[in-house]
């Protein structure tokens, strides 16, 4: 069954452009104008993503995502803006939403950051055994992680990036392959979002001693196991 995607943007020209490139590469669409009406298209059709413009009448983009995740709804949403600003960048990640593209882009990259993000989001892992990196435990079946037996919420961006460190413990990871395995950038980006995440894990890893996340300055990152 394809993956439904919800396009919420108040411009009618936005929801067609994008309905149209999503159909055309076999995804199932459903549109919304604002904020408001977008509660009431989640509540009736559940999305597999949501593709939101932050600049909306009634409720931005930022309320939406904001109001959707203390509601405990997880789904993946990538934001769309007119707006570079850093700041704008910084607040989407951070309220919860697992991408962020600039107003104009290219529908390829577009397409690209989507089946991403997609892929994260539902990879199978049933059966697979526990990641370990000192008091980091993940249960990659049950989709959780534990610091010394307490939970640690992740949103699905957070754990797949841990994921990655953590296989390759010990073994400095560059900016590229992370923007690769982690959110499907396969060419050459100047994007800082590797870095905006980084900071997330350790905001909610490092403590109690641990202080494993390392920067490699120049390189990339590593995980290592404490001595």
């Amino acid at each position: 069954m394809a993956e439904l995607i919800l396009i919420v943007d108040d411009e009618a020209g936005v929801r067609e452009l994008l309905g149209d490139a999503l159909r055309i590469a076999g995804f199932e669409t459903a549109v919304a104008q604002d904020g408001m009406s977008a509660l009431t298209a989640i509540r009736n059709k559940k999305p597999d993503l949501m593709i939101i413009d932050i600049n909306m009448p009634l409720m931005d983009g930022f309320e939406l995502v904001e109001r959707l995740r203390s509601m405990g709804d997880n789904t993946p949403a990538l934001m769309l803006s007119a707006r570079a600003d850093r700041i704008d960048v910084t607040r989407g990640l951070t309220i919860g939403a697992d991408d962020y593209v600039t107003k104009p882009f290219g529908l390829e990259e577009l397409l690209l950051r989507i089946k991403a993000i997609l892929r994260r989001s539902q990879i199978s892992t049933a059966g697979a055994a526990d990641l370990r990196c000192g008091p980091i435990v993940i249960d990659e079946s049950s989709h959780t992680v534990k610091f010394n037996e307490d939970a640690v919420e992740l949103s699905p961006t957070e754990f797949r990036l841990l994921q990655v460190l953590i296989e390759n413990k010990n073994r400095v990871l560059s900016k590229s392959l992370l923007l690769d395995e982690v959110w499907g950038i396969t060419f050459e980006s100047e994007s800082t979002v590797a870095d905006t995440y980084i900071s997330y894990l350790r905001k909610k890893l490092h403590k109690d001693g641990f202080e494993g996340i390392k920067t490699v300055r120049g390189v990339g990152f590593v995980i290592q196991e404490p001595k």
